[in-house]
Order: structure tokens, then C-alpha cells, then sequence
């Protein structure tokens, strides 16, 4: 942990990826045993639910060692909240699109959505969570002045392609730039590649997480189902540079796009 001028920052290494906290109320102890607790808990997550331990809950329900009954409500509560996701996505977010129950696709941003909740419910009230470019941002970067964040160009390295900005909000991008090709269209069974990255926002970070996921996976159509959802915008750019966004996007576009 290190001091900002106002509130403390944080960088943990785990789920497989780097989750930093930066908070910008006033350090007291409530709120250092609060990012502990946090810390704590993003650890708790990856040992129930990583795919890559093989004495995970999520792996054990996989091979079938385990049934549903035998997990403890949380999992099953992510499992509903999985199963939430396929149905509101037509099928376009799967947990079990690769043959195997994987529910990753919504876990991480689930997992961040809580550690940012204990956060809030010790007293941090301006904090901002970023899960491997997933973020959860809650109250001001500073008195009178709200987060700004930069979304990663996915053609053109070191560059942005979009800015958003608000305050209480989530903020999640599905792309091929980071990971390579790790989204699979699930009525296919290949990788998708509609899509060069998907912005998508929303009020809490666990189905924002989802339907970015999905909405990258349905790829240049996903425009027009995220404008159906009820709180929820997102920001696409394709494979020829060419971008969209839905109306009310909260972000500006950083390089004018072509036509549409």
C-alpha cells in the first residue's frame, strides 16, 4: 500500500491478472482494514472459483467430483447470476461455451464489484477499481472533478479510442488485444472476431462484466442489443478501425471514426 495525498493506492496480483485500487478519501483505519478485507476476499474468489486450480469448487462441479447441492450459496449464486447473463444475452454469454463450466467471463467482475462494496461500506466513498481494464468507479477523482478513463486503442498501440467519464459507474472492455482470441462465439464454438475490443458500462460491475463478454462475442450487431438494455451503453470499434456507439454512451471518442 502507498500513500496518495488523500487516500491510499494498492496493486494486488491475482486471478491470474493485476487489480488496483486507488482511493481518494481520507486515510483512517477503517478504510486500511476495509482494502485488507478487500484483498481478502479477491484471494477467496480465486480459490472458489479459479478453472486453473484443480481444487477449486468450479473445478471439482466440473469433473463432476461435487454437485450443485454440495457447493455453498455463493457459488450457486454466481451460477444464477451466470445463467441470468445467457438468458438476457439470447445465448451470447455462455458459461459452458468452451464444453466446460467456466463462469470467468462473469466472476472477475464480480469479484471487484465486492471488494469495491466493502470498500463503500467502510466509509470510502471516491475509489476507483481496475481489474485487468475492468473498473468499478464510485465518487469523484477529486472534489468537483469526476473519473476520467481511457480505453486502449486495440489497432493502434499506446494510443486511446475512447475516454469515459463519470462517477458511480463500471466500465468493461472485451477485445483480442491483450489476450489474443479467448472469446468464443458460443453458437459457433470458434473464436469471435466480429469486433476489435466492446466498451460496455453500467451501474455495478458484475453484469457489465457479462455483457461486454457477450456483446464482443455477437460482435457488430451487439449495437443495437445493448441500446435494448435498461442501463447499460456500450462503445465498439471493428476489425477496419471503423467505430460505434450507442447514444447514450458517457465517453467521446478520441479519433473521429469513418462512416458507419
Amino acid at each position: 500500500m502507498s500513500d496518495t495525498t488523500r487516500g491510499l493506492r494498492h496493486v494486488e496480483h491475482v486471478m491470474g491478472t493485476v487489480i488496483s485500487f486507488d482511493i481518494r478519501d481520507e486515510r483512517v483505519p477503517a478504510i486500511e482494514a476495509a482494502l485488507s478485507e478487500a484483498v481478502s476476499w479477491l484471494h477467496h474468489v480465486d480459490e472458489v472459483y479459479s478453472t486453473y486450480r484443480p481444487d477449486s469448487a468450479i473445478s471439482r462441479l466440473a469433473r463432476h467430483e461435487i454437485g450443485l447441492d454440495d457447493c455453498s450459496a455463493e457459488v450457486r449464486e454466481v451460477l444464477a447470476l451466470c445463467r441470468s447473463a445467457v438468458r438476457t444475452s439470447g445465448g451470447w454469454f455462455s458459461h459452458l461455451a468452451t464444453g466446460f463450466l467456466d463462469p470467468s467471463g462473469l466472476v472477475k467482475g464480480w469479484a471487484v464489484e465486492g471488494a469495491s462494496r466493502i470498500l463503500y461500506e467502510a466509509g470510502a466513498r471516491n475509489t476507483c477499481l481496475n481489474g485487468g481494464g475492468d473498473l468499478r468507479l464510485r465518487g469523484e477523482a477529486a472534489p468537483g472533478t469526476p473519473w476520467r478513463v481511457g480505453v486502449a486503442h486495440p489497432l493502434r498501440p499506446g494510443e486511446l479510442c475512447t475516454v469515459v467519464q463519470g462517477g458511480d459507474l463500471a466500465v468493461a472492455t472485451s477485445g483480442t488485444a491483450e489476450r489474443g482470441a479467448h472469446i468464443v462465439n458460443p453458437h459457433l464454438g470458434t473464436p469471435a472476431n466480429g469486433l476489435a475490443s466492446v466498451t460496455v458500462t453500467g451501474a455495478g460491475l458484475t453484469m457489465t462484466d457479462a455483457y461486454a463478454t457477450a456483446a464482443f462475442a455477437k460482435g457488430e450487431s451487439a449495437r443495437d442489443w445493448l441500446a435494448s438494455l435498461d442501463g447499460y451503453e456500450g462503445f465498439g470499434m471493428l476489425p477496419d478501425g471503423r467505430s460505434w456507439h450507442t447514444d447514450g454512451f458517457p465517453g467521446e471518442t478520441v479519433r473521429e471514426p469513418g462512416p458507419v
